[in-house]
């Protein structure tokens, strides 16, 4: 998505995000933040746990995230309060 001059990439799987200055630089950070993101819960041994706690499931040898069913947009406005 975008946000003002930044292009954000997220995933809820992971709930996990980053952000760069062009779309290119956000999936760029974005592989790089999810291979960080494993590799620090393999060297914690927290892998499972974590998985689990996003919802992901065990099946045989693989973990299969949680499946989106949808994503939409909703716009609205928020009074501004002085």
């Amino acid at each position: 998505m975008r946000e003002g001059d930044q292009f954000v990439a997220y995933t809820p799987a992971l709930d996990l995000s980053t952000a760069g200055s062009t779309f290119e630089q956000a999936k760029k950070r974005f592989a790089e933040a999810v291979h960080i993101f494993v590799e620090e819960c393999l060297k914690m041994d927290t892998l499972a746990a974590v998985l689990e706690g996003l919802g992901w499931v065990r099946h045989r040898s693989e973990w299969v995230p949680p499946i989106v069913v949808a994503q939409e947009s909703q716009t609205f406005n928020l009074p501004v309060i002085a």
